[in-house]
């Protein structure tokens, strides 16, 4: 038997942490903030059959982009194991990974939420959903891998998360963007584990505020100005990202900044593509991803 499912890449563009106040209860853990949700991401199938190993339990493989860790997938199935008597299952976890790892597109979120909905159909364990997207947001707690990527991309779209938490506690707010292309370059990775332990307390203020004006206007081009103002507040612009930026916005482009990674992304309508992708292509050192918003979020691909 197999199972197959998708959970959409996500970018943040600026966020408050909630994590000191919650210790213990992972599924409180999480963010405050605003991001969008993009059409690529990540295909995880899962194919069950008998053990004939009684030492191996699991295969987990890569496809596409490669991840160094398997540490969220092993998570997540743990988690699910301890749900009914799996002893004598064979386990093939294969996660087609379209969206380069470690450059702030919530890859390790799409993994573990892909695949929550992918074993939940396999072993038709019938879960609620809201609880499909807790086991995968206390993966990334507990992993250290992220706070609020699930929650995002759960929901999908282009959203503010106006209460932290996993599916089922986190709320989020969507906000109605039609037409719209999402074109983005990814430099280089950066570790979000390293940089949520150095610069917490320094995000929290400002990540804030911004929620409640984004609220207020509800607006993607004023996302993408707080976005800039976060990323060069918090300090993750490097030489290159500013000349990119400074370049997209002498065109009349707005544009911002995934975090955590030295990634630039441009919301723009679908006419200003040519104009955006022509600027992006000077910069052959980077990976280019054109895109546009997806809507649906995780979900189960077949039936």
């Amino acid at each position: 038997m197999e199972a197959i499912a998708f959970c959409p890449a996500h970018v943040t563009g600026f966020f408050k942490a909630h994590v000191e106040e919650n210790l213990g209860f992972p599924e409180k853990f999480g963010s405050m903030g605003a991001g969008f949700s993009i059409k690529e991401g990540v295909t995880t199938k899962v194919t069950i059959s008998t053990k004939t190993n009684q030492d191996e339990k699991f295969r987990i493989s890569t496809k596409g982009y490669q991840s160094d860790k398997t540490d969220v997938s092993e998570f997540v199935l743990n988690e699910f194991l301890n749900l009914g008597d799996f002893e004598n299952i064979f386990f093939d976890i294969e996660h087609q990974i379209s969206i380069p790892v470690g450059y702030g597109l919530g890859s390790s979120a799409a993994v573990a939420l892909s695949l929550s909905y992918a074993l939940d159909q396999v072993l038709e364990t019938k879960l609620d959903r809201v609880d499909i997207g807790k086991i995968a947001h206390n993966a990334e707690v507990n992993c250290k891998t992220g706070l609020g990527d699930v929650l995002a991309s759960y929901h999908g779209g282009f959203e503010i998360r106006v209460k932290p938490g996993a599916p089922g506690i986190g709320k989020v707010e969507k906000i109605d963007t039609k037409n719209i292309s999402v074109i983005m370059i990814c430099f280089s990775p950066i570790s979000t584990n390293k940089f949520l332990q150095e610069q917490l307390s320094k995000i929290n203020g400002l990540g804030g505020k911004m929620v409640d004006r984004l609220l207020e206007s509800k607006n993607y081009n004023n996302f993408q100005e707080m976005s800039l103002e976060f990323a060069k507040y918090v300090k993750v612009m490097t030489p290159r990202m500013e000349k990119l930026i400074e370049e997209l916005s002498f065109n009349g482009i707005k544009s911002g900044v995934a975090l955590f990674g030295e990634t630039v992304f441009s919301m723009v309508p679908k006419e200003q593509e040519s104009k955006v992708l022509e600027i992006l292509k000077k910069y052959p050192e980077g990976k280019i991803i054109k895109s546009e918003l997806d809507l649906q979020g995780a979900r189960v691909l077949n039936n």
